[in-house]
């Protein structure tokens, strides 16, 4: 991840986990610790049920599904989502995937919302 995304890695947040309570899995513990490390707003997970928002509100988090985060992406700056999108999909080299093919594969990866927003914009992926 860091040679894609530099300065991703969380670190220094290990002593918050034993603190987080709330979550109706004990192991993910370690994401609100890294977010709260993170000063994030928001944890991006398609893991909805495990960070129940009540629990999050404590740490002033909340979560989101990605299709819905890449959509409101989109809606702030669709060009930065275009060059997200064919950047990715030009490093997906075995196999090559077409645009339709790239976009039934974002599909397939529970991204619906994402792909109608793209879809309108194929040729610029």
């Amino acid at each position: 991840m860091d040679s894609y995304v530099p300065g991703a890695l969380v670190t220094g947040h290990r002593s918050l986990i034993s603190g987080i309570v709330g979550l109706p899995d004990v192991d993910d513990r370690h994401v609100v610790a890294a977010a709260i490390v993170a000063q994030a707003e928001a944890i991006v997970t398609f893991n909805l049920k495990d960070f129940p928002k009540i629990a999050l509100k404590a740490y002033n988090l909340h979560a989101i599904h990605p299709d819905k985060f890449i959509s409101e992406l989109a809606d702030l700056h669709i060009s930065t989502v275009l060059d997200a999108a064919r950047a990715h999909r030009a490093s997906l080299k075995n196999p090559l995937f077409s645009t339709d093919d790239y976009l039934d594969c974002l599909l397939r990866q529970q991204l619906p919302e994402t792909v109608s927003r793209l879809r309108p914009l194929v040729n610029s992926i």
